[in-house]
């Protein structure tokens, strides 16, 4: 009897999404195995849909009557996922109101998927003749059988389109109808394994050597060839044409010869890690070392907990996760590090790989397809005691897993916005206890949820309250820019800022300026009928990027070219705000002649990557760095003396219950990047509220204080962690529509949850932008106690909504805690 496969299917919605049963072939059934990837018939029109097999049995389902379907294809010879991982999608699955495969594939790289191809293909077993006369009288059906016999019976389907037209899709059909050809998927996998060409000697290096000096006058290229194998014992061909100048006949030639014997070697293409990391520190000072020997007590009681360490900026965390890794590895076991921002991973891993050689491996978005899916492999084979990278790197295949550092633990950046909506510290929850490992949250202005967890006693607290080797904190002078606008002083550069940046010229020490904006105006408007470059698909102004004199949608990616005249009444166009491509305008003009270099999301590219950037900036002391939030954590520079904040006030007046955090954070992390070396730094904070309580605890980077009045506020407010905060999204083409769907679910919920004191319900709210690429957006939040029924509650509303005929077009999607 044929075994029965648990499978989750690609091809389903949240709202039909299970493991569903699936015969397995006899002549599959030594390949199947839980982990492994399936491709299977789905739906009414078995419609092929990659999967996964989740459990093997010899029992179906009780609630799926029907015949079983079977199993078309396994695509692994070995599973890709552990048994824990498959555990680990199901949680995601019931956490984060995600399907069961959207939980799988973000734990594979893409590298490992496949394009799909339409192949239409002659059936086994029809004989030539009898396709011929099938085909008889139709001539573009004869061209299709002639093109299809011409390459050994089949051919994408798109590929006879472009020959012949939309007329093959008839003659087409009608072949299918007689027998003679059928359509199949055709999987062609994203990335395969490199090989390179090796070379190498098979006989005795003397007698090589005197092989060499036979052949010196009558083949003095294998000569040649012979001296570096005698040396080397083996090498790749590519190099040995270059250094000897030999081509590839005269390889071939000592192939035949018996001297040598070639061979393909599988090479694993590996990211270019630059020299941009902190110096070593061979020893740990008086208080790194005290907070050493408490966190490592954890480590060694061998079970799962959590770790607050909350360290100034400059205290030195990286030496102390360093040390405590060194005790992992020591231990037989291995340890993923997780940053927020793959501008900090050239230094950590720079920094790692001094440390730990070549087991250390690196995961982020910024790697070539091929990159990542080797350093996937390479810790799948269990050839990697380290793992950096930032938020998906959790799910890196690591086995014995001791610690789970995640550096700069406060990041909104750590929170997923697409399917699934999870956050990277759950995740690391989840795996810290199947492993029994130790939680290690690093901060320098920790996340109100982990100090709160801290302050109830869920995590243990170890403080970080002065710099290495007693540096001392930036000073931080707080610019008034209205000072500046009644002394008629424009511009995104005040004075103050100004003053600090030529001390520091004249000085040779390098400063760095946060802008939380890419581009060079933020608004475009007409001072004579106020018109406004607004996106036609989203809810928001274009921003002007001077680079190439248009305007931009940050959202859809909309773009047109701007004039200097307004295309509604001729008026001459007022250009407000600033990004950083108008900071580095500038500054060019304040001070001419001054090397400059930004860093944001219109400057880092495939050959202009974060490592090139920083490494460019630590190398050659460029004096001014320019740069979005990929400028204010992490980032060690000992030159670094002067940090300027552009604007305070931007990200401290947004619409939701963080921005005052959020804002703290980011004045506090950026003014950190100054100072860190044997010279004192300054920090400029320019603002236009220099008497707002959070710009004043940033300055004088008070985070106790800071953090006793925000609880304070998350307490009247009811807000997390005091209570958990569940989002319903929905969004469509037609606004009224999807603002009825709320209100329906709205009233839905209130129903469900009546007589509940600690829950409530609120909205239907637009989102912070409500219509991004034609589709509106609107929420209803639920505020409430903690526990699985609110969960189960709004996963049911999700479903019920879903698949209800009168909201067809909505799209509804539920978050956990959303952090915008």
């Amino acid at each position: 009897m044929s075994s029965v496969a648990k499978v989750a299917v690609a091809a389903t919605t949240f709202a039909i999404d299970k493991l569903y049963d699936y015969l397995v072939p006899d002549v599959l059934e030594a390949k199947a195995k839980p982990g492994a990837r399936v491709v299977v018939p789905f739906s009414r029109g078995n419609r092929r849909s990659e999967g996964m097999i989740f459990e093997l049995s010899d029992k179906r389902s009780l609630d799926y009557p029907r015949e079983l379907k079977s199993i078309d294809e396994i695509v692994d010879e070995e599973p890709v996922l552990s048994p824990l991982q498959l555990k680990l999608a199901l949680w995601m699955k019931s956490r984060f109101f995600c399907t069961i495969f959207d939980a799988v594939k973000i734990m594979l790289p893409a590298g490992l998927w496949f394009h799909k191809d339409n192949v239409c293909s002659i059936l086994d077993g029809v004989e030539k003749e009898k396709a011929y006369e099938a085909a008889a009288g139709d001539k573009m059906s004869l061209s299709i059988l002639d093109e299809l016999y011409r390459t050994n019976g089949s051919k994408k389907t798109e590929e006879l389109f472009t020959l012949f037209g939309e007329k093959a899709d008839k003659a087409l059909r009608k072949l299918k109808k007689a027998g003679i050809v059928t359509y199949r998927m055709k999987l062609r996998p994203i990335a395969t394994g490199k090989t390179v060409d090796f070379a190498e000697l098979i006989i005795p290096a003397d007698a090589a050597l005197d092989e060499s000096e036979r052949k010196k006058k009558k083949a003095p290229q294998q000569a040649e060839i012979l001296r570096l194998l005698s040396d080397l014992g083996e090498a790749d061909i590519k190099d040995i044409c270059y250094f000897t100048g030999a081509k590839t006949a005269s390889i071939r030639a000592l192939e035949k010869a018996g001297f040598i014997a070639l061979k393909k070697r599988e090479v694993f293409r590996r990211p270019e890690i630059r020299d941009c990391g902190e110096p070593l520190i061979d020893k740990l000072n008086e208080l790194q070392t005290r907070i050493y020997n408490g966190i490592k007590k954890h480590l060694e009681a061998g079970k799962a907990e959590a770790v607050l360490l909350y360290g100034v900026t400059g205290s030195g965390k990286t030496a102390v996760y360093i040390k405590l890794i060194s005790d992992v590895i020591n231990k037989g076991r291995k340890a993923i590090v997780l940053v927020p921002e793959i501008a900090l991973t050239p230094q950590l891993v720079s920094t790692f790989t001094q440390h730990f050689g070549e087991t250390v491996a690196v995961l982020h978005s910024s790697l070539t397809i091929g990159e990542r899916y080797d350093e996937w492999r390479r810790i799948k084979r269990g050839a990697v005691d380290v793992v950096v990278g930032t938020r998906s790197a959790v799910f890196a295949p690591l086995e014995h897993l001791g610690l789970l550092i995640i550096d700069e633990e406060q990041e909104h950046t750590y929170k997923s916005e697409n399917a699934p909506r999870y956050h990277a510290r759950d995740i690391a929850k989840f795996l810290c206890v199947h492993n029994n490992a130790l939680l290690l949250l690093g901060s320098a202005t920790p996340s109100v949820e982990s100090m709160y967890c801290a302050e109830t006693g869920r995590y243990s607290l170890y403080r970080m309250d002065s710099r290495y080797n007693e540096m001392k904190l930036p000073d931080v002078l707080v610019a008034d820019m209205k000072k500046d606008l009644r002394e008629g002083i424009g511009g995104s550069i005040g004075s103050v800022l100004q003053n600090e940046l030529k001390k520091n010229l004249h000085y040779g020490e390098q400063s760095i300026l946060f802008i939380n904006r890419r581009g060079a105006n933020s608004i475009i408007a007409c001072p004579e009928c106020g018109y406004q470059f607004s996106c036609p698909k989203c809810s928001v102004n274009l921003t002007y990027h001077s680079t190439n004199k248009r305007v931009m949608c940050h959202y859809c990616g909309h773009s047109e070219k701007a004039g200097d005249n307004c295309p509604q009444c001729g008026g001459l166009l007022k250009y407000i705000g600033f990004g950083t491509q108008k900071v580095e305008s500038e500054l060019r003009t304040l001070f001419p002649g001054t090397a400059l270099l930004r860093m944001d999301a219109d400057t880092i590219s495939a050959s202009n990557t974060h490592e090139s950037v920083l490494s460019d900036f630590k190398e050659n002391k460029v004096p001014i760095l320019i740069g979005t939030q990929m400028v204010t954590k992490g980032l060690n520079f000992e030159n670094v003396t002067l940090v300027g904040v552009i604007s305070a006030d931007q990200s401290l007046y947004a619409g939701d219950y963080r921005a005052q955090e959020r804002t703290f954070s980011l004045i506090t992390q950026v003014v950190g990047r100054s100072g860190r070396g044997k010279k004192p730094g300054r920090a400029v904070i320019q603002t236009f509220t220099p008497e707002n309580e959070v710009i004043k605890l940033a300055s004088a980077q008070d985070y106790d204080s800071f953090y006793k009045r925000e609880i304070m506020i998350r307490r009247i407010l009811g807000s997390p962690p005091i209570a958990e905060l569940y989002c319903l999204t929905a969004s469509g083409f037609d606004e009224k529509l999807v603002l009825l769907c709320c209100y329906e679910i709205k009233s839905a919920l209130e129903s469900a949850l009546r007589g509940q004191n600690d829950a409530g319900v609120l909205g239907p709210a637009p989102a912070s932008v409500v219509k991004v690429k034609n589709r509106y957006r609107y929420r209803v939040f639920i505020s409430c106690g903690q526990g699985p029924r609110i969960r189960a509650l709004v996963a049911g509303a999700i479903k019920a909504f879903s698949t209800d005929k009168r909201f067809r077009g909505v799209t509804l999607f539920g978050d956990h805690n959303p952090t915008d």
